[in-house]
């Protein structure tokens, strides 16, 4: 189980590395395409700004995530990593609620996949 928790968590992490390059650097033209059903087109442009500072909060948690796999101690690890996966979860639960329902399948349930696969690990 635990090499199944560091793979989800993995796949958690490099997917907000990759919403962190979308939201900060492809808003307009790659956010456009994912956000297509969320957003008109026309407001792509003036929220620039803002999906420039979501960008970098979805880095943070990636970097959180990442940071996890360095820490020695097993307790702090899990908590650490359990932490930033139900951030993420949180915020894919809010996302799916505000913005649109595909974002709880791409980005809350990963997550929350994570957070049962650590639990089960810890079990064992």
């Amino acid at each position: 189980m635990e090499i199944v928790a560091k793979i989800l968590i993995a796949v958690v992490a490099l997917e907000h590395l990759y919403i962190l390059w979308m939201e900060m650097f492809a808003w307009e033209t790659k956010g456009k395409e994912v956000f297509k059903a969320a957003l008109p087109p026309e407001m792509f442009k003036p929220t620039k700004g803002l999906a420039a500072n979501q960008g970098l909060y979805n880095g943070f948690l990636a970097v959180g995530l990442i940071w996890s796999f360095f820490i020695e101690d097993e307790k702090w690890q899990t908590n650490i990593v359990l932490f930033f996966l139900s951030c993420v979860a949180i915020a894919g639960i809010y996302g799916a609620i505000s913005a649109t329902k595909k974002i709880f399948f791409v980005q809350a349930l990963p997550a929350i996949l994570a957070i049962v696969a650590v639990l089960l690990k810890e079990l064992n």
